[in-house]
């Protein structure tokens, strides 16, 4: 069905001549649907969902590609310019991919340039992908064929691929612990990247907003519930909502909120700097150099903000009068405790990055390549459902791995003594745990932790949403 109405539109698409004019003004009548002399978004986007280009943004980025006059629509000339420019651009990526410069692209050309784009699937799934553009069924891809695929897909390279299913700032289910994102040069350069950044932060700051009453309740449940001192989750809001009345739900969000923009940017930067220093000049990062760089950087971002967390935790589980906001609780730990009471917790937090980001990263990749390995013949652009499900799902997993050691961590940043011989360590206090509660004893307060994941990443992608067209992000 695709390929049928992809020849309807395009019927004569193979045997374009670049310097032609008739074939590109046969296409821009069939796309001006309401015979104005202009192709504006609407149309265009129609004109692409024909040809099974669905991806959220492309008929836009066209348009504002191609727009000369800024009068949000193409004329002739407009839409024949861009088209020009963007068979040069097609030609000259498929130039780089065509290795043995035989004129066709194979199966094992387009393995190769995944992989140093950090994507290793298959031969089985290089040539299902091989499938979406190959026309004559040769199993090997020539100009033509490539131009018909990504005349009217904004796409230039296969880069394209990797940041379909790249992670993304938007799923933010209260945890930083996550690889951070990759960008292009494109993107560095443009300024695109601070914006989604921008983007992001402003998304997760809602998110945590939105879901800040159970992750009050996740925080409450894994210092104060036990098999002596059942807390159900009813039981514990009534609790809260008595104590201190239905703002008190809202205790410990402002900072939570607050420590995004700053352990972002860190994590950022040294992400950066640790991709720098462990490959070489000009080559892709590999995978496993990738999840090394994203495990470091989330560490360096940790340790710089990690008394904001101890300030997260103390005012997440303050009583009503306790402290009167964040720089007077911070001024009452100093006092009392010292400055070594802002790192308690620290290791088990450190040690929780490897799994949590292991975790995400590999299940993340196996439901890729599931995706790719079934769906590819069509398109490999996943779609906005896939994405955030595959995101959520592999999220959700690396917080399993990872919780008993936050239980840990968030127990040991609770703690409010100065007798150094009272506070254990993080491998007595998980064997008093277990010893008390039993093994499940690790996971209190799991219940709310996994009940705010499915509106935290409804919440933030729809902010996301909002904040790309805000900034300008096609």
């Amino acid at each position: 069905m695709f390929q049928t109405l992809r020849t309807l539109l395009l019927p004569t698409a193979r045997c374009w001549d670049a310097k032609s004019e008739r074939s590109y003004q046969d296409l821009f009548e069939r796309l001006d649907t309401n015979k104005d002399g202009k192709v504006d978004v609407a149309e265009l986007r129609a004109g692409l969902k024909a040809m099974g280009i669905f991806r959220q943004g492309a008929a836009q980025k066209i348009v504002s590609s191609g727009d000369q006059n800024k009068d949000g629509s193409l004329d002739f000339n407009e839409f024949s310019r861009y088209l020009k420019e963007h068979e040069k651009k097609l030609r000259l990526t498929f130039k780089s991919l065509d290795r043995n410069n035989d004129g066709r692209i194979d199966a094992s050309e387009i393995q190769q340039s995944l992989a140093e784009l950090g994507i290793d699937i298959s031969t089985e799934n290089s040539q299902k992908i091989l499938q979406s553009m190959d026309i004559d069924g040769t199993m090997m891809v020539d100009w033509n064929e490539w131009r018909e695929h990504f005349l009217l897909h904004p796409a230039q390279n296969l880069e394209e691929i990797v940041r379909y299913w790249k992670h993304s700032t938007v799923l933010d289910i209260g945890d930083s612990l996550a690889i951070p994102d990759e960008f292009t040069e494109e993107e560095k350069s443009s300024g695109g990247w601070w914006k989604q950044l921008v983007a992001g932060a402003v998304a997760g700051a809602v998110s945590r907003t939105g879901t800040a009453p159970l992750d009050r309740m996740k925080v409450f449940m894994q210092v104060h519930s036990s098999k002596t001192n059942r807390i159900s989750l009813i039981g514990g809001f009534k609790q809260m909502i008595m104590e201190g009345g239905l703002a008190s739900l809202w205790r410990g969000n402002g900072i939570n909120v607050l420590k995004i923009a700053p352990e972002t940017a860190i994590k950022f930067m040294a992400y950066e700097q640790y991709k720098k220093l462990l490959s070489s000049k000009g080559e892709k990062i590999a995978t496993h150099k990738r999840f090394m760089a994203g495990s470091l950087a989330g560490a360096t971002a940790q340790t710089a903000i990690y008394p904001m967390e101890v300030l997260k935790t103390r005012l997440t589980l303050r009583k009503t009068g306790q402290y009167s906001g964040m720089f007077d609780c911070a001024k009452k730990i100093l006092r009392k405790e010292g400055v070594k009471a802002f790192y308690k917790g620290y290791v088990p937090n450190l040690v929780g990055i490897i799994p949590y980001a292991g975790i995400d990263l590999a299940v993340y990749e196996s439901l890729k390549n599931t995706w790719l390995s079934h769906h590819t013949k069509d398109s490999a652009n996943p779609g906005v459902l896939v994405l955030v499900a595959c995101g959520t799902i592999s999220s959700t997993c690396g917080q399993l791995a990872s919780y008993p050691l936050a239980l840990v961590r968030t127990r040991m940043q609770a703690q409010a003594t100065l007798d150094a011989s009272d506070q254990p360590s993080m491998s007595s206090l998980m064997r008093k745990i277990v010893a008390k509660d039993g093994f499940f004893g690790l996971y209190r307060g799991i219940l709310p932790n996994f009940m705010k994941v499915i509106p935290a990443v409804s919440i933030s992608y729809v902010v996301y949403e909002y904040m790309k067209t805000g900034l300008g992000i096609s």
